[in-house]
Order: structure tokens, then sequence, then C-alpha cells
């Protein structure tokens, strides 16, 4: 007699949207979704979500009774009991939205994890680290985040704080303040926004002006001003891959990956960088850790559906 079918879905709670993905035990996809992002703190939130679950089951022909597992990937900590404690860009109220998806669904295991780290483990179900035991994966965009993945499990920690490399302190000396109220961060140099800054402030020491920037983020402006040969713009490049090639050779002290693994917005121009990027972090590794490759990230912006299905099917398995 064949096998039920298992059917997991990964939510991608950002924002605006929040990204659904149906996905069959060994990654296969099935069917995406999305809906406007609501407050996900009573009942007119939760049954947003659930509706949009309902559409996904429907065009993909699927069983709500066949669905083991829901994972949600939410843009903050996830401490290891489970209660979220500090909040960004979201609402949300995760002891009603579980119960909720647990009435939608009733054979569901539900899990939260956070945003950065269900992208790490979305790249290695189906992506770049798929075959790995052990790596870190780093996502560059406004900010940076990471995950930290060992044996296969991502590394949360007690408060949730795990992989929350973008905020070791890189510049006891920096005068300026981080997102988070911290200064010298690894955030202010290598993630988009800090491209940029370093950029303007490259362009003013050659008393020179900027490209037009699209935003205090647009990092994507400050490479193809590298690529028409702009001086400014290769500093900043050089100022973001020495910084985070340093965080990466203090992280492979920690963990020894077996490779870094680079996503977010950023990683698309990774042939303007990648070379220096190794380059700084041999520089500063050990030498039994110099040649930890660093790779790209495959998934793009599915990561976090992809990740959060897994670690639903993770926790569906362990029940």
């Amino acid at each position: 007699m064949a096998a039920e079918k298992e059917l997991y879905i990964g939510l991608d709670v950002g924002g605006t949207s929040v990204k659904m993905g149906l996905f069959d035990a060994e990654g296969e996809l099935l069917g995406q979704g999305s809906v406007p992002t609501p407050p996900l703190i009573n009942a007119e939130g939760y049954t947003a979500v659930t509706e949009g679950i309902s559409k996904l089951l429907d065009v993909a022909s699927e069983q709500t009774d066949l669905v083991r597992g829901i994972g949600l990937a939410i843009p903050c900590p996830v401490p290891a009991d489970g209660v979220i404690r500090m909040q960004a860009n979201i609402q949300i109220n995760a002891p009603g939205l579980e119960a909720a998806l647990k009435r939608h669904c009733p054979n569901a295991t539900v899990r939260f994890e956070n945003d950065a780290n269900a992208a790490a483990m979305g790249e290695l179900w189906v992506g770049t680290a798929r075959g790995h035991r052990s790596f870190v994966f780093v996502t560059i965009g406004t900010g940076v985040g990471g995950g930290i993945v060992i044996d296969g499990h991502v590394v949360g920690g007690v408060m949730g704080a795990g992989g929350e490399i973008g905020h070791l302190c890189m510049n006891p000396e920096e005068e300026r303040s981080c997102g988070c109220g911290g200064k010298g961060h690894l955030e202010q140099y290598a993630s988009a926004t800090g491209i940029v800054t370093s950029y303007r402030a490259a362009c003013e020491e050659r008393g020179r002006e900027p490209v037009a920037l699209d935003g205090p983020s647009d990092s994507r402006s400050v490479f193809a001003a590298a690529k028409d040969g702009d001086e400014a713009a290769w500093a900043a490049i050089d100022t973001m891959c020495d910084y985070l090639g340093r965080a990466l050779a203090l992280i492979a002290d920690v963990v020894d990956p077996e490779a870094f693994i680079l996503g977010g917005g950023t990683s698309n121009s990774s042939d303007l960088f990648l070379d220096r990027l190794e380059a700084g972090y041999r520089r500063y590794a050990i030498p039994v850790t110099q040649d930890t490759p660093i790779e790209i990230a495959s998934l793009g912006n599915e990561a976090g559906i992809y990740g959060a299905a897994y670690v639903a099917l993770q926790s569906a398995e362990e029940r």
C-alpha cells in the first residue's frame, strides 16, 4: 500500500506580504501564493492567512488533512522557548496565529523561525548548501543577517540571537550608531546601506559628487559605478570586503563551517566583489580555515518559503 502523501507549507512573513509555498517531503514546490500582510494579532488577521492557505491548496488540488507541517519565517528573533519578545516591521501574536493554523490544518505541526535562519535552511534543503552538514549563511541586503547550521539544524540560541552576525562589533572606535543602537557593527559597513554610506564618504574625501542614488541602500548603483571605473565606488566595495572578510574569519574560528553561503540582494553583484572578499577572508583567517569556500546562494527571494517548510518538516519528524 502506498504511503500517504505528506505536504508542507512555508510562509515567509514580510512587512508587506506573506509569501506562501506548498511543498512535498522531497522539497518540490507544488504551488505558490501570497496575501498582503495583515496585523497578525486577531481573528481577522489569522483568517487572511488561512484563507490564503486554502486558496493555495485548492489551486494545487490538495486537501488540508495532508498538511503535516506549517513553518513561518518571521523578521524577528525566535527564542528557544518559542515566546517572541521582540518584533520588527510586523505585528504578530504567535500563540493566536499558531492556534488558528492548527485549527485550519489539524494534522500539521507549526514552527516559527527567524527569516534569515529559515533562508539558511532553504539553501540546505534544495539550494547551494545541499549536501553540507554545517555552513554559515550570510544575507546581505538593507542590513546583514545570518544563519548558522550545525549538523543539519539551525542554531537559534536561547534568546533567538544565534546568527545575528550583522551586529558583531567590528570597529569599537566608530561614532555612528547602528540601527540597533550599538556602534561599529558589521552591518554599518557590509550591508547595502553600509556600502552607500562608505561610497558617499569616499566621494567626499575625493571632493566629487556621487552618482545618482535611489535611496540610502541603493548599492546597485554603487556597483554599476564601479563597473564604470568609479574609484570611490571601488573604495566602498573594498571597505565592505575588508570588514566582511574579517567577520567571516572570526566566525570560522568559532564554527569552522564547511562553507559560507552568501544570499540577499547584494549577492547578485558577487561577480564584482567575490574575489576581493575571498582575499580579505584569507588575509584574516588562520591557516587551517583559509580554504573554506565562499559560495553564492541559489534560491533568491524564495529561500524563506523553502526554509520555513523545511523546519516544519523537521518538527513533524521529531514530533
